[in-house]
């Protein structure tokens, strides 16, 4: 697929970012040599550096989405265990959905990001060949999507905000998933946090896979890093459709309008956080410190809102996704405008449906 095998070597880096690993591998190997020597080279090596990265914003300004997509999946790009290791404090593991096993392609637990107890769900993807088997490459079982929900649940008793972390091509599509209830654990966690009476912030780290990612990704703020993705369904998947062929993915991830650029225009994420230039991969120091300060302040911004209020919000947020006037996104001014002029006030979504305007009921029989 192109670019796509490249990726799979990271030492080389996607192809895209060749002139970017062939500047820097002069640079190293320019201050190797002057360590070694009594040459001053100081001035050239700051002249190649300035350049590198004058060379990252140039490429990272110009990506197309099949691009974005190859970063998200890059071998070295950070996980939820280093932005475990990066930021969160008094790390407690909580394990076990008390109905079949333990399914480590979902971590959760309770934990301390700046001082700000939460209870933390994530998908799990493991670094080393044998981990990414252990964690079933992301890909999470449906007693991941029970035993998560059973945490959120905890976390909702104990008055404790919940933080998630999605980074998943999407929930295991195995036959004994399915007969374990797959389908049915996704769209319960969707119900139930929905209408989880606790602050939510979910924060979409690389691949955003389906329902898979869904599964622990309903909040009242969604952050998206700037080169993962969020789709309904992989680019591969779609041109396989679409053309009966994976071959045409780059096709294929320009129109889904998966990137965080476009998700943010629609309405569906609320923040689209920045990566360091040349990428998360390349200074995931960097990469962490700008996921905790937006994970800070919107757990700040969320716990000074009553529950009520924070409630009415998230209901009124989820029902706005997907709204379309006449071929265009609507922005969420226009669409709160529309809301207040035409829909009227907030319904129960737990209360009898009711007809819509105009339109007669039916009669009993």
């Amino acid at each position: 697929m192109g670019q796509g095998a490249s990726g799979s070597r990271p030492d080389l880096g996607l192809e895209f970012e060749r002139p970017i690993v062939e500047l820097e591998k002069k640079i190293e190997e320019l201050v190797q040599f002057a360590s070694t020597t009594e040459i001053d080279l100081s001035s050239q090596i700051l002249a190649l550096r300035e350049r590198a990265r004058e060379l990252k914003r140039e490429i990272y300004a110009g990506l197309s989405p099949w691009q974005r997509v190859l970063i998200a999946r890059h071998a070295a790009r950070p996980t939820f265990t280093d932005y475990l290791h990066a930021f969160v404090e008094d790390w407690i593991e909580l394990h076990g959905d008390r109905c079949f096993r333990e399914d480590r392609a979902i971590a959760t637990g309770l934990g301390r990001i700046d001082g700000r107890a939460c209870l933390i769900v994530a998908h799990r993807k493991g670094k080393t060949t044998k981990e990414r088997l252990g964690c079933n490459f992301g890909m999470p079982h449906p007693e991941g999507y029970r035993k998560a929900l059973r945490k959120m649940k905890l976390a909702e008793k104990l008055g404790l905000p919940v933080v998630t972390f999605i980074n998943t091509p999407g929930a295991y599509p195995g036959v004994g998933a399915e007969e374990r209830g797959q389908a049915h654990a996704i769209a319960e966690n969707l119900l139930e946090m929905a209408r989880l009476a606790t602050p939510v912030v979910c924060v979409v780290l690389g691949e955003g896979g389906s329902g898979g990612a869904l599964g622990i990704g309903v909040g009242d703020r969604v952050l998206m890093l700037e080169n993962a993705y969020y789709s309904v369904i992989s680019p591969e998947g779609c041109a396989a459709i679409l053309w009966k062929t994976a071959e045409r993915a780059s096709e294929a991830a320009d129109i889904l309008k998966i990137t965080a650029g476009d998700l943010f225009s629609f309405g569906v994420i609320d923040e689209v956080v920045p990566e360091p230039p040349g990428g998360a991969h390349r200074e995931p120091a960097e990469a962490a410190r700008l996921v905790k300060a937006a994970i800070c302040a919107a757990l700040d911004d969320l716990r000074a809102k009553p529950l009520e209020a924070l409630l009415a919000e998230r209901y009124d947020k989820l029902r706005r996704v997907g709204a379309w006037i006449e071929g265009q996104p609507i922005s969420p001014a226009i669409a709160e405008d529309i809301a207040d002029a035409e829909a009227g006030p907030l319904t129960d979504p737990l209360a009898e449906p009711q007809p819509a305007a105009g339109v007669a009921a039916l009669p009993e029989a």
